[in-house]
Formats: structure tokens, C-alpha cells, sequence
């Protein structure tokens, strides 16, 4: 136990709450559409919250500290696209389509069938999708500088200074640099902290139902999309960074997890990509293998902002949209660097991973399902032309 203690760091805090705020900020307004698509109450709103920030931090904290690698999981955000564009199901049916996903989510684990697909994804494949995925905060970040010059520009600086003088200590200190900046320029939103609602969110439950026009509508429709669009990046994430998670068991765990807190709105809980990057980079900590904390204090952030969600979703509203772009796109700058380095070191992939590489970042969408999965495709297909040879 106190070896364990003794990996916590500061940076792996900072790390974890950097996931936090760049995960939470990024897609919250997109699960309160969803809410809304099924006529969800504001209690039912709240309820929803407090499941997917129980579900996302204790499954984060319980799998990090049993695997003692970083392994951070998070909502299925294009699942929920898919809801909020969702008509004329009621949420007793909807949540039935959550108990239908999380069950085919487990089995998917159990039968080690979504394992043995990623084991045929080459490492070229995996990185260059990793960066694919990332590399679109970079460019937001790069964005900010329109609508905020001032502090992206001074939010860099630090970052840049940090990274020569005090390399653990950058991504704390250009966060800390970017909110004193804001607040000099009167750019904290002062009126969202005031406003804050200090009170412990109460879980409402809805008893399931279950109808084929959920099933077909939602519940495979949801299975497809946060296995192809979140847990194939999120193994990706994970093998660019050099970690060997077990897949299988920790599929099963994101199921159950979602199984769990089903009923009170927990519509999907995957490995997360982008925000597990943060964790798992070097800015979290200097040695791989301590790195783990940092997913761990996401995980308590997560369950903090579940069990009082107002009051959490009000800070995190005090902080400028520039602000979070930028911090965002600093601490993922060595593992964009990272992912590209391993994707195009190989000669004989290069042109598949470049491909890869290119189709994830356009953020092109067919049939429901994201970018990440259809650079994937293009990657291998352009291996299998390129290296395929008749049986003779």
C-alpha cells in the first residue's frame, strides 16, 4: 500500500483533472441533448449525470488500481449523438436499450471476439489512428488563437518554458498560467460560479422496458458505434503508449459498468481515447509505470461530478471554451508527436498509416459510425493491396 501511495504525484492530479475537463467540457451538451431527444426530466437530466460520473470514475479506479496501468473510461459520445437524434422512444424503452447494449458490450468481452479483432490491427494501424483521433485538439488548439490571442499565445509560452525549465510541472503550470490569464482579462465566468448549485445530485430510476423498435433503433445501432467509435481507439491509445491492458476483462468491466447504472441513465461506458492519452503521457508522469494515478484521480473527479453534479458542472463552466482548447491540445503535443513517429517509422506501413492517419483526422461519419473506425478500414485495406500475394 505504500508503494502505491508513494507513485502519487501532482502531475498525475493535474493529468487527471486536465482529462476531466477536457472530456466533460467537449461532450456534455450533447448528453443533454440526448436527454432532452427522450424527454427526459430535469430530474432524470440530474440522474443521468450522477450515473455516467459514478459509472465513468469507479470503473476508472477500480481497473487502474487493479491493472496498475492507466486505463480511464468515458461515455459514449457518439452514442450520445445517436440518442439525441433519436424520435419517438420513450425512456422506459430507451433504458431498456441500455440493459440490451451493456449485455452484447459483455458478451463482447466475454467471448473475447472484440480482442481478437484488435490483435490483428498492426501498430502502424493503431498509432497513426491515435494521432488521427488527436490531432484535432492540436488544430483547435492552433484555432483558439482567433478568438483569444492573448492567452492561447501566453498559455504557450508557459508551456514552452515549462517544458525546458520543469518538464513534470508544464501542463500544471500552463493550466495555472491559462486561468490567470483569464482572470485578468475577465474572461472566467464568474456568473456560472455564483450560480452554482451546491446540493448532492438524487438518483431517479426508470424501470426498462423493452420493444424491437428500441432494439433495432437503439440498442445495436449504440453497441456498433461505441465499440467502433470508442473502445477500438481506446485499445489503440493504449498499445501506441506501450501499455498491454487486458482487453477482454476490461470490455467486460465497461459492460457491467453500464449495466449497473443503466437504469438511471447510463446510456454507454467505454475506454476513452483522447482523455486516456492525457493520463497516459508523459506530462501525467516521467515513468510509464506511475502513470496509472493519473487515471485514478480522473476517476475521483468523475465521481465527484457525478454525486454533485451541479456544482462541478459550475466550475467547469467558470472556464473559458479557448482555455480548455489550448491546454487540451499542449498536453497531447508529445503523444500526436509520439503516435506519428511509431506510424511512419516502418517503410513497408507508411502509406497505409498516413492513410490511416488522414481519414481519422478528416472526421468524416458514414452510416452512424465515426471517423476512427473508417481510418481503420483504409489502413487495411491499403496494407492488404499493398502486401497481399496469391497462394501459389
Amino acid at each position: 500500500m505504500k508503494n502505491v501511495l508513494a507513485d502519487l504525484s501532482l502531475t498525475a492530479v493535474v493529468a487527471g483533472f486536465v482529462a476531466v475537463l477536457v472530456g466533460y467540457t467537449s461532450a456534455v451538451a450533447i448528453v443533454f441533448q440526448a436527454t432532452q431527444a427522450l424527454g427526459a426530466t430535469p430530474a432524470q437530466t440530474a440522474s443521468w449525470m450522477w450515473a455516467l460520473g459514478l459509472a465513468m470514475g469507479l470503473s476508472s479506479i477500480a481497473l487502474s488500481w487493479r491493472t496498475k496501468q492507466p486505463v480511464l473510461t468515458a461515455w459514449s459520445t457518439p452514442g450520445a449523438a445517436l440518442l439525441a437524434a433519436t424520435q419517438g422512444i420513450p425512456m422506459a424503452e430507451a433504458i431498456g436499450a441500455f440493459v440490451i447494449c451493456a449485455l452484447l458490450i459483455i458478451t463482447a468481452g466475454l467471448t473475447r471476439l472484440f480482442e481478437r479483432v484488435m490483435d490483428k490491427v498492426p501498430m502502424a494501424i493503431a498509432a497513426a489512428l491515435l494521432a488521427g483521433v488527436l490531432a484535432r485538439f492540436g488544430l483547435d488548439a492552433v484555432g483558439a488563437v482567433r478568438s483569444a490571442p492573448g492567452m492561447v499565445i501566453g498559455m504557450a509560452l508557459v508551456f514552452l518554458a515549462g517544458r525546458r525549465g520543469w518538464p513534470r510541472y508544464a501542463v500544471p503550470g500552463t493550466l495555472l498560467g491559462g486561468v490567470l490569464i483569464a482572470a485578468l482579462q475577465g474572461r472566467l465566468g464568474l456568473p456560472a460560479l455564483q450560480a452554482v448549485d451546491w446540493g448532492w445530485t438524487r438518483p431517479e430510476a426508470v424501470m426498462p422496458a423493452f420493444s424491437i423498435a428500441a432494439l433495432v433503433g437503439v440498442a445495436l445501432p449504440l453497441f456498433i458505434v461505441t465499440m467502433a467509435s470508442q473502445n477500438l481507439p481506446g485499445v489503440a491509445a493504449q498499445r501506441a503508449a506501450g501499455y498491454r491492458v487486458p482487453v477482454s476483462p476490461v470490455i467486460t468491466a465497461t459492460g457491467v459498468a453500464t449495466l449497473v447504472f443503466a437504469p438511471f441513465g447510463a446510456f454507454g461506458i467505454n475506454l476513452a481515447a483522447i482523455t486516456a492519452a492525457i493520463c497516459m503521457s508523459r506530462e501525467a508522469h516521467e515513468d510509464p509505470a506511475k502513470r496509472y494515478w493519473a487515471a485514478i484521480a480522473a476517476g475521483v473527479f468523475y465521481v465527484l461530478l457525478g454525486l454533485a453534479g451541479g456544482a462541478v458542472a459550475g466550475l467547469l463552466a467558470a472556464f473559458p471554451r479557448e482555455l480548455v482548447a489550448a491546454v487540451a491540445g499542449l498536453a497531447l503535443i508529445g503523444t500526436i508527436a509520439g503516435g506519428l513517429a511509431t506510424a511512419l517509422k516502418d517503410e513497408t506501413h507508411r502509406d497505409a498509416a498516413a492513410i490511416t492517419f488522414l481519414v481519422t483526422l478528416s472526421g468524416v461519419s458514414m452510416a452512424g459510425i465515426g471517423s476512427a473506425f473508417w481510418g481503420v478500414v483504409a489502413g487495411s485495406v491499403a496494407l492488404a493491396v499493398q502486401h497481399w500475394r496469391p497462394v501459389r
